[in-house]
């Protein structure tokens, strides 16, 4: 796969420093020495180890170490062997692989290795020790062919036959070769080849290296103007580097009939950089230049030099220009991480473009790919058979490891390219390029047929009166339209007539019927039932249309099929289908999904015995398959929300688990057995599993929020079904609640019907004021919309309820308005649909930027002549319409819509600012049960709100700084794009995800080395199955870098770090707040090597993405102000670091109030920067405040509350000492005394302030940010004892020893407990400047039992423990 050939080791012959960088990581040279002596040390709650023992153990025990912990067998290594490759140009490179690589496998490491890249035509022999030569197969595994472990292998790639499909092919990747556009740099890249090349520089003039001047921030600054900060987000694309003029397919093409009989396959035009025009033949053996001129093919070889067996060979022959070029163009990507060279399989959406736009050039390339391509990758006439390819995946057996691999590597690609086709398929539907199958249907009706992919439009509120005029048309076939299955019901020929009701459901029921077929689907794939079968399913969002997109059952399109329904009913329960075969895989699948075997009537008064919702279809495809669709209700209706317009309104899965542990727990309980943790686990809907493995991280820096909801929903489903299987066995009827008739006892229906009213008062009364309780003590931390439907979803909490958590929030200012706005985007985004529904092609940009100016400035509607009109009657008119929960458009259903183009101008200009508001009002009202104040619009968090619904709509805006206090403050211009939005359920591994798991609990004991194993494991199989580009495969690098930091070994943990990072850019967006996490995370490693410009550069890209995704009031902001406090600090900049520690400190008492434990942290923090500068007073005021905060909070016999009281006894003493040694004449710290006095009176504000402080006032209520739990434990609170302190000294010397410079290859994952040079500082009583790393290491060794503090010592330092860990996990 892609994903193995990432590892350095395959490109031995390459001798880039990228690689040898990669080697490093991969061979583990850096990641084993270090683990074996850290396995003996004591870790804490929080992770840390113990590194005194580190110190004392490591210098020797490195070398034999590394050497026992080859020798152990472990489950996660992979056996690597050595092969040589001969080329076939003579050139000799050396790969690793292991005998379980696919020839697949090598052929994509031939690919990645810049000897061999351009060659794609060949065979490959393999020589063995006995003389043999083996022909390798593609799909064989190299251990099925010869033993490779038993040395003296060598491969030998043989030149093969061109066709004229793999002759296309070779075109195309030389066209890729020779283009930059592939390769996606990482700024964190970009900053340390800068650092490395400036301190090269400075080394090669002076002969050491030379201190570079530390940066200032600008960040307190940039802050406050977010919208100005937009244009810093993208980096100037970098300079493309040319190698030839053009590269296009002739005009003579196709070869006459003549030539192709004598092997000419293809003819290429060729503008060298030179001038030179070619015309070159491509044969079945081999390129060369023919005599063609003029428009007559002359195919007679102009010399017989001018040939090669590949494009690119005989280019460097005919060109020297070319030649050098192309050189410079593997040297370039060669420099970049592998990782930035990968392609990810589906990209994020940028809602920002380059400003200005950049030149639009001609490009054949181009021009011919778009041409001969029809929607989507397949070429025309080309047709995949995506049903029967995942199907048969599904079908491979999955017994062994391997198979299992093989097995998730197949559905991961089959479903991967079905979304890349259904999105283009899609596109394709709605700009009206695909006809109808059904043309004569109404329009809402149509289904599509594209490259072996049924499209359906989720159907709108507009077919009431539509269905009105054609209830009695039989003839109208009406799928489970409402459902987004539109085909299913024509699969059998039998006419759905469905109710006008249900054609009557708005759209957000539509919309929701659509998600939940796609969860349900998700939930029976994961199942895995053998024999029971499931579609490939996509929903795609664009231009205001919803289009489902599924595999075509097989025999749906031909003939009858009225006999295929074998379970479950097409016309709403009228008529009941039921099959003994098919209900028992049904039933054994209802086991693992918790729903409950039950009977309904049907419209005859039959009984049937289901275990499953009734409209479910259970079919038999005509390849003998057995199909279950339509599953729009696999968990039961939310029994709080019972209206007709509420039928979708189903639970979550994840709260059906929570509730189930719930119920175990307290089973448990009551027959004797103790299980406190689960009981106190189970209000909300973390798993105890995850209670234990968040233990493991709290000392890890400020982690990714969204990973957690992802994360925790994993640990919820899996120890949740354990856990049901250990105790009582609880499952629920999703029939109730429903129209459909039950059959039973009355005692067994209402049972039912109890029991899922306790489980959604259960959600109500337990795990929302759990959820609550959780943000507001920030141990759930959401940076945006995205974030915070991701926590909502973890904790099994629909979006619907987010109007009880704004109202929950109230007293927090971020978190109220995070919730308000999330609510306002989603009432925006359904209008901004219904505008772009009714809007036509050529209005598409006006429309966007119209909509804009209305929400975001100050905008009256404009009527077709281009004068304003009043708008009062239209917006009562929207708001009834809103409020009966009917769309506020017309005709929105369909490919195209049918009014005429002056109707649709109107309809998107008619919408003003106050029209526009006062239908967000009402439809938060109507949907989420939220009064949004009336100065909502003012209050709104613009810059935010704009990023939000951009990325929700699939709208691309220009990346410049806007006016928004302006009328208009968007352009037509400024509109650049509008991309498709889309949902899937790609399958992930299991596996990998059961490995993390054990792996998180195995780091949470401190067993650092079986973690690394573990993680270790769970990216290889990552690596195979998904290549490297996955969210999930930068969760693996995070880990592996938390264990690298605690075992020591800095640089490593930098370049497993620095792949997160990368993978987050690319997988999730620039701009998304993992990837700002990630960037923070850096910056502190690179603290903790002392490359201090690199890491405030990092720290301040960190708070650019804050800006964008929470805007500058966010207790994360506040945190990261106190780590970037805590570099200036250690690098001696006081007075920097107090500016931002008051900033922090502002934020926080904003944000959070005066008596918030991240309060606290921040007089803390306060304190310790004034002892560092000898202002022992203010310290020991600042202690105070930390010291009465935490006796209100936590009490006085918490450990740290004792720890901020021996601080406040520190400073005491120290400034009694510092008194008595004035008088007797001695200034000790003269230096350091002075300083702080002439910083204070530099900064007379400073002293106010902190007087006021000191006085009992609100220290600078200000209006900034605040710190979230997560952060400050990890930046200013999590790492701040004295074992962590020696441990990042050590890795510092062990940097210094090896002459290290940290290339940009990882990132850092675990966060650098700041303050560890300040608290070596306090603990020595010597001033900064003073003071080195060794002194860190020989002064420190006070420990956390006595009474002199140390650092914040696990009391302060996990001033939330459960906070902490959350961070740890997230």
């Amino acid at each position: 796969m892609a994903g193995k050939s990432s590892r350095g080791r395959n490109k031995k012959g390459s001798q880039n420093a990228t690689n040898a960088t990669e080697q490093a990581v991969s061979s583990n040279g850096h990641s084993k020495d270090n683990l074996n002596p850290v396995e003996e040390t004591k870790v804490e709650a929080n992770g840390v180890p113990a590194s005194a023992e580190i110190q004392a153990t490591q210098p020797e025990a490195n070398e034999s170490d590394n050497v026992n912990l080859e020798n152990q067998p472990k489950q996660g290594d992979i056996h690597l062997f050595p092969v040589p490759v001969k080329t076939q140009f003579g050139e000799k490179l050396e790969l690793q692989l292991s005998p379980s690589d696919s020839v697949m496998d090598v052929r994509q490491f031939l690919l990645d290795a810049p000897e061999t890249c351009f060659f794609t035509c060949y065979d490959l022999l393999l020589h063995t020790k006995d003389g043999s030569s083996h022909h390798l197969e593609d799909y064989h595994e190299i251990s099925e062919v010869a033993d490779i472990t038993a040395g003296d292998c060598s491969l030998e790639m043989i030149a093969a036959l061109y066709d004229d499909r793999s002759i296309r092919a070779h075109v195309h990747r030389t066209r890729e070769l020779l283009s930059l556009s592939t390769l996606h740099s990482s700024l964190s890249t970009s900053l340390a080849l800068q650092h490395e090349n400036a301190t090269a520089t400075a080394t090669a003039n002076s002969g050491d290296p030379a201190k570079t001047e530390v940066l200032e921030l600008e960040n307190l600054g940039f802050m406050e103007d977010v919208s100005g900060s937009l244009s810093n987000l993208l980096s100037s694309p970098s300079k493309e580097i040319k190698c030839v003029e053009s590269i296009v397919f002739s005009s003579f093409n196709p070869p006459p009939s003549y030539r192709r009989l004598v092997g000419d396959l293809i003819y290429l035009d060729v503008v060298t950089l030179e001038g030179s025009k070619y015309c070159i033949t491509g044969t079945t053996t081999t390129f060369y230049v023919n005599s063609s001129s003029g428009n007559t093919l002359d195919p007679k070889p102009t010399k017989a030099a001018s040939e090669a067996t590949t494009l690119i060979g005989l280019l460097q022959k005919i060109s020297s220009r070319f030649k050098k070029a192309f050189r410079e163009m593997l040297e370039r990507k060669a420099s970049a991480h592998p990782f930035e060279n990968i392609q990810s399989l589906l990209p994020p959406n940028s809602w920002l473009g380059l400003h200005p736009v950049p030149d639009h050039r001609r490009d054949a390339a181009r021009a011919e790919n778009s041409l001969t391509l029809s929607f989507g990758s397949e070429l025309i006439g080309m047709q995949r058979d995506w049903n029967e390819e995942l199907q048969s995946c599904r079908e491979f057996p999955h017994t062994s490891p391997q198979e299992r691999i093989l097995r998730d590597r197949a559905l991961y690609k089959v479903s991967s390219d079905f979304v890349d086709a259904a999105i283009s398929g899609a596109i394709g539907v709605i700009s009206r390029c695909i006809p109808p199958i059904n043309p004569t249907d109404p329009e809402c009706f149509h289904m599509y047929v594209h490259n072996n992919i049924f499209f359906s439009f989720a159907v709108d509120a507009d077919l009431e009166q539509l269905s009105r005029k054609q209830s009695s048309d039989s003839t109208l076939v009406k799928p489970s339209v409402v459902n987004g299955e539109n085909h299913n019901h024509s699969l059998n020929g039998v006419v759905d007539v469905q109710s006008e009701a249900q054609l009557a459901e708005s759209e957000q029921a539509t919309y929701a019927s659509s998600n939940n077929d796609l969860k349900g689907t998700k939930a029976y794939q994961e199942a895995d039932v053998p024999g029971l079968y499931n579609l490939a399913m996509a929903i795609v969002d664009y231009r205001g249309h919803r289009v489902v997109a599924q595999s075509v059952l097989p025999g749906i399109l031909q003939g009858d099929k009225s006999d295929s329904l074998l379970y479950g009913s097409v016309d709403n329960g009228k008529k009941i289908c039921w099959n003994q075969d098919f209900h028992s895989k049904v039933l054994e699948a209802s086991k693992r999904l918790r729903v409950k075997e039950h009977s309904v009537v049907d419209g005859s008064g039959n009984v049937f015995q289901i275990a499953a919702p009734v409209e479910c279809k259970g079919i038999v495809g005509s390849d003998d398959r057995h199909y279950l669709l339509d599953l729009m209700r696999v968990t039961p209706r939310d029994a709080n929300y019972t209206g007709t317009n509420s039928k979708f309104c189903i639970l979550r899965p994840e709260l059906i688990t929570a509730f189930c542990q719930a119920e175990a727990a307290k089973s448990s309980k009551s027959k004797g057995e103790p299980q406190e943790k689960e009981k106190h686990a189970s209000p909300k809907v973390d798993s105890t599993v995850v209670e234990q493995q968040d233990q493991a991280e709290t000392s890890e820096t400020s982690d990714v929020k969204p990973h957690e909801s992802e994360e925790d929903k994993t640990v919820i489903e899996e120890s949740g079904f354990k856990t049901a299987d250990v105790a009582e066995d609880i499952r629920f009827n999703p029939n109730v609640f429903t129209e459909f008739k039950l059959a039973g006892s009355p005692e067994d229906i209402a049972a039912d019907e109890e029991s899922v009213r306790k489980v959604s008062s259960y959600l109500k009364e337990a795990v929302l004021p759990k959820f609550i309780q959780d943000l507001c003590t920030l141990e759930v931390s959401p940076m945006d919309g995205q974030t915070l439907t991701e926590a909502l979803h973890a904790h099994g909490i629909n979006v619907r309820y987010i109007g009880k958590v704004a109202d929950g929030t109230k007293h927090l200012p971020h978190l109220w308005d995070l919730c308000s706005n999330e609510i306002i985007v989603r009432c925006a985004k359904h209008i901004l649909k219904d505008v772009l529904r009714d809007t036509a092609d050529h209005d598409i940009g006006h429309a966007v930027a119209h909509f804009f100016n209305c929400l975001f400035g100050d905008c009256q509607a404009v009527s077709v002549s281009g004068k304003a009109v009043a708008n009062n009657t239209q917006s009562k008119n929207q708001k009834k319409e809103v409020a009966s929960g009917k769309s506020t458009k017309r005709s929105k259903a369909g490919g195209a819509a049918s009014s005429s183009s002056s109707r649709k101008q109107a309809s998107c200009m008619n919408l003003s600012s106050e029209s526009l508001w006062a239908d967000i009002l009402e439809f938060a009202k109507v949907k989420y049960q939220f009064e949004l104040p009336e100065d909502a619009r003012s209050r709104v968090k613009k810059v935010s709100v704009i990023r939000n619904i951009c990325l929700k709509v699939g709208v691309t805006i220009a990346a410049k700084k806007y006016d928004l206090s302006a009328g208009t403050p968007f352009q037509t211009s400024d509109i650049l794009n509008l991309q498709p939005v889309v949902k899937h359920s790609i399958p992930v591994c299991s596996e990998a995800k059961e490995l993390v798991e054990t792996g998180k609990v195995q780091l949470a004991e401190g067993m650092l080395n079986e973690a690394y194993t573990l993680f270790t494991e769970a990216f290889t199989i990552l690596q195979q199955v998904t290549g490297p580009m996955h969210r999930e495969v930068a969760n693996c690098c995070r880990y592996l870098a938390m264990v690298l930091y605690h075992a020591g070994d800095m640089a490593a943990a930098i370049m497993q770090q620095h792949k997160e990072l990368i993978i987050n850019e690319r997988c999730l967006g620039l701009d998304h707040p993992d990837t700002a996490h990630s960037y923070g995370n850096m910056a502190l490693f690179y603290h903790g090597l002392n490359q201090s410009e690199l890491a405030l550069r990092h720290m301040s890209r960190a708070l650019l993405l804050l800006s964008l995704s929470s805007g500058p009031d966010h207790p994360d902001v506040a945190a990261t102000y106190i780590n970037v406090a805590m570099m200036y600090q250690d690098i001696g900049k006081m007075n920097t670091a107090l500016r931002y520690l008051q900033e922090a400190l502002k934020k926080n008492e904003r944000l959070l109030g005066e008596e918030h434990i991240q309060t606290a942290v921040c007089y803390h923090a306060l304190a310790i920067a004034f002892n560092c500068v000898g202002a022992y007073k203010l310290s020991h005021q600042h202690e105070k405040k930390t010291y009465d905060i935490l006796v209100k909070q936590l009490g006085e016999d918490d450990s740290r509350t004792r720890d901020s009281h021996n601080w406040m006894k520190t400073f005491k003493v120290r400034e009694a000492q510092m008194t008595a040694q004035k008088q007797k004449g001695q200034a000790v710290n003269a230096v350091s005394a002075q300083a702080a006095i002439d910083l204070l009176k530099a900064h007379p504000d400073l002293i106010q302030a902190f007087q006021a402080a000191s006085a009992g006032g609100a220290s600078g209520s200000a209006n900034n940010t605040t710190v979230p739990g997560e952060n400050f434990p990890r930046g200013g609170g999590r790492g701040v004892d004295e074992r962590s302190a020696r441990a990042v000294a050590e890795a510092r010397k062990k940097a210094a020893a090896r002459g290290l410079l940290i290339r940009p290859h990882g990132v850092p994952v675990p966060a650098m407990p700041p303050l560890t040079q300040l608290l070596n500082i306090i603990n020595s009583g010597m001033t900064p400047e003073n003071t080195t790393g060794d002194d860190a290491n020989t002064n420190g060794a006070v420990v956390v039992e006595t009474t002199t503090p140390v650092g914040l010592g696990p009391g302060l330092g996990a001033l939330d423990p459960k906070k902490n860990k959350q961070n740890a996990t997230k």
